[in-house]
């Protein structure tokens, strides 16, 4: 274990952690479950550039972090549909989960046919990371009767997810345009 494979554990760990918070009835518990997926998405960030710049890649950092990933937005988006129970956020929610699912399976099938560099992550994708983990953070933060949600800040946090919902199209798009030539319907 190295230090970026121990901060990409300790965001599997918050995940439950961050949920736990989400759902204690105090004022604050949006706030701390906003602070600790904050934290997440550092970790996420940090894990990747120090796994580069000490030279600590794995094979267990390369398929763990992308897991962690996807576990903690998925688990956040889940419980955003259920506190909010909005059809603004549910479609959005669903569009992401659903494109991380058919983008992982994707480079799986490609990693297979040793094409993995085919799929790499895009631009787009990083761009979209970053306004998903923001719109997921004022979200949590956001609960339904807090002051945030009252001043409108939910307001900004579904806009910037629904806006991640098309760039999550759009990159997906991207990656199945790029693995279309090893794509067969025999």
């Amino acid at each position: 274990m190295n230090i970026p494979n121990i901060l990409t554990s300790a965001r599997i760990v918050m995940i439950p952690v961050c949920v736990a918070i989400y759902y204690i009835p105090a004022w604050w518990a949006g706030l701390a479950a906003s602070a600790i997926f904050i934290l997440a998405a550092i970790t996420d960030w940090l894990d990747g550039y120090l796994a580069r710049k000490l030279d600590q890649s794995t094979p267990f950092g390369a398929f763990l972090d992308p897991v962690a990933d996807k576990l903690i937005v998925a688990a956040a988006l889940v419980v955003l549909v259920e506190t909010h129970a909005s059809f603004w956020l549910t479609i959005p929610a669903v569009i992401i989960i659903g494109r991380e699912i058919v983008i992982s399976a994707l480079r799986e099938w490609m990693a297979e046919l040793g094409k993995r560099a085919s799929v790499a992550v895009s631009m787009v994708g990083k761009v979209k990371t970053a306004m998903q983990m923001t719109a997921i953070a004022i979200l949590l933060a956001a609960l339904p009767g807090s002051w945030l949600a009252d001043i409108g800040v939910y307001g900004l946090g579904l806009l910037l997810l629904q806006a991640s919902a098309v760039l999550t199209l759009w990159s997906m798009f991207v990656y199945l345009r790029a693995a279309w030539p090893e794509i067969h319907w025999e």
